[in-house]
């Protein structure tokens, strides 16, 4: 599988394991303080072939990756679920400790979010449904998360991704009834 876009990831085991995965070019942004000649290649790169921003589901990950968002509109995301990152051996986490299979299932599904939507979801429709406070509001945001490939998100930043990806309200209710189907069955 041969990715167009350029794939920025945080340093080389992951460029590694991106490698094994698909034929693609990684931009290393090495740690989270990305320095201001990454953003420059990650802009160019936007420019001339695009950006899928996959970093490690974690926080230092996220912060690489609002850092880049915020400066570089309209890059592609990709999300790993921590149980697919988790090292098998350490207690590390992140897209270096990925299956080939993971990743190929990540790039598949990156998509843009986008900053200027209209909001169909409230934070009421959110701590209604569970999702914020309360008993089990983690796993129900970590299910959700995966069911509608956002990715995990903390309760405050659970509003603005939905947002971001224009998740339509059909489409929360949808995937959150199938959230309260697995936990009911579960």
């Amino acid at each position: 599988m041969k990715i167009k876009e350029f794939i920025v990831v945080e340093g080389r085991d992951d460029t590694t394991a991106i490698n094994r995965a698909v034929e693609a070019d990684t931009i290393e942004t090495n740690g989270s303080a990305v320095n201001q000649t990454t953003i420059e290649k990650i802009k160019r790169a936007q420019e001339t072939r695009g950006v899928i921003i996959f970093t490690d589901p974690d926080y230092p990950g996220e912060k690489i990756r609002k850092t880049i968002a915020g400066q570089v509109p309209g890059c592609k995301h990709a999300f790993l679920a921590k149980e697919d990152a988790l090292a098998k051996r350490d207690k590390g986490i992140g897209v270096e400790h990925a299956s080939p299979e993971a990743i190929r299932a990540a790039l598949k599904e990156a998509q843009v979010m986008h900053e200027d939507i209209l909001e169909e979801i409230s934070q009421d429709d959110l701590i209604t449904a569970g999702l914020i406070g309360g008993e089990g509001a983690k796993e129900r945001r970590i299910q959700l998360g995966k069911l509608l490939k956002i990715g995990y998100t903390n309760g405050k930043q659970l509003h603005k991704r939905l947002m971001m990806f224009q998740i339509s309200k059909q489409e929360f209710a949808e995937a959150l009834s199938k959230v309260r189907q697995e936990e009911s069955n579960g």
